[in-house]
């Protein structure tokens, strides 16, 4: 008996979690999977959209990479976020997004940071820049350029730099660009670079450089919702993307609306 009341209370739990058990209107709760670097800002504008159509936004936040490989794999979200073209076109091809909701929602640039007490100043990143001698003994903290977007435009741009190949074995991985971020924040690595709109958040890190539009592909988000998962709330939410009022927000947080 102790057995089937815990059966039946987790099941119960799961049920509401996604938003699929008989409590629950079909389109009463809405799951977003989001770009970590969106945390704050599409965490504000989900408390927004709830706040005006009564509809509950559950936000997971995690690299692009992740979530795209998770989506693929049936997770049940409805929308998805995406930090670069690469991981959306990656769903698009595995015909597990709407593709006719798909659009393109934000900008952002990449930055060069430091932890606020270094006392490096400010720089100007070019091909003589001499990266390996600012990091002496510490790694240059970035997402894992294999997977994160913000790592794999922070590879395309110093490959561009010609500073990849001295670089490449001075890399402190992150499973995400917040991770990067936190690397820095606390001083474990000496350099980082995140998202401009990463760097604004936290006054334990200081910008030292913005990268050259021209040295990478240029930084967008993509949204669209998810094939399959049938809930009305989601096209409501992809419009209010849309709004001025949820623009407002993304620029709030130093994103760009597209």
């Amino acid at each position: 008996m102790k057995r089937f009341k815990i059966a039946l209370i987790s099941s119960l739990l799961l049920l509401s979690l996604t938003g699929q058990g008989p409590a629950l209107a079909e389109d009463s709760q809405l799951l977003v999977f989001a770009a970590a670097s969106t945390t704050n800002a599409v965490g504000e504008a989900g408390k927004l959209f709830e706040s005006k159509t009564g509809i509950k936004v559950v936000n997971s936040f995690a690299s692009s990479s992740t979530l795209a490989k998770q989506i693929a794999q049936g997770a049940p979200a409805h929308v998805f976020v995406s930090a670069n073209v690469k991981w959306m076109d990656y769903l698009e091809k595995e015909e597990a997004i709407e593709k006719a909701t798909r659009f393109n929602l934000l900008r952002n640039r990449l930055v060069l940071i430091a932890p606020s007490a270094s006392p490096q100043e400010k720089i100007n990143l070019s091909e003589t820049t001499d990266l390996v001698a600012l990091l002496g003994d510490s790694r240059l903290a970035m997402g894992d350029p294999d997977h994160v977007p913000a790592g794999i435009y922070a590879r395309q741009a110093m490959t561009s730099l010609g500073m990849w190949p001295v670089l490449e074995k001075k890399i402190a991985a992150a499973a995400n660009v917040r991770a990067a971020l936190a690397l820095v924040e606390s001083g474990e690595s000496s350099l980082g670079v995140v998202y401009a709109t990463d760097a604004a958040i936290t006054d334990k890190v200081k910008v030292l450089a913005l990268f050259p539009l021209e040295s990478h592909p240029p930084i967008v988000y993509p949204v669209a919702e998810v094939k399959g998962q049938k809930n009305p709330a989601a096209g409501r939410y992809l419009e209010f993307l849309k709004s001025a009022e949820a623009a407002a927000v993304f620029t709030k947080y130093g994103f760009q609306p597209y």
